[in-house]
């Protein structure tokens, strides 16, 4: 049998945008990530698809990025139509509560309507929406030191009583 290659980590995560400078100036200007390419193109490389297109990427500190696609058609990203608007997100780690307050005061100070420190025991997170409808969050670690490897002895076990849970809700469903 062979081994499954590790992944490394995230390169960068892609979400199309209405307009690309509104989109810069949100991620470079406000939350304070570097717009560090745009490229451009007619043709879509992996599909052959003849769309014209802008890709940029904005740097964040672990050397990973978030990028946007502008279609050049000025349309705001549509949601998925069976997902509530709280479970697609990105997430991301600062690296203290002080850091994640300041960022909340920024924002708030910039107009964007941002939640309270939400307190999930392990992280301390905000919640804000971006230009495009794109969910974010703003988070800090504050688990204990071995809180995540004993998070990995009970991961299997979590997953298998909430497939036998949702297996019982879909059955009274009918």
């Amino acid at each position: 049998m062979t081994s499954i290659p590790k992944i490394k980590g995230m390169y960068h995560y892609s979400f199309p945008c209405r307009d690309g400078e509104e989109t810069r100036q949100f991620y470079e200007d406000l939350l304070g990530l570097p717009l560090v390419t745009c490229m451009q193109a007619d043709k879509v490389p992996s599909t052959g698809e003849e769309k014209p297109y802008a890709h940029f990427f904005f740097e964040m500190g672990d050397g990973s990025y978030m990028a946007f696609f502008d279609l050049g058609e000025n349309e705001m990203p549509k949601p998925s139509p069976n997902t509530p608007a709280w479970v697609m997100h990105f997430a991301m780690e600062m690296d203290s509560i002080e850091d994640v307050l300041a960022m909340r005061k920024r924002l708030h100070d910039a107009g964007v309507e941002v939640t309270d420190i939400v307190d999930h025991e392990f992280i301390h997170s905000i919640y804000f929406f971006d230009p495009n409808g794109l969910r974010l969050e703003v988070t800090t670690r504050v688990e204990p030191p071995s809180y995540m490897e004993a998070e990995k002895t009970r991961a299997h076990a979590g997953l298998d009583a909430w497939t036998k849970k949702k297996k019982a809700l879909l059955a009274a469903k009918g």
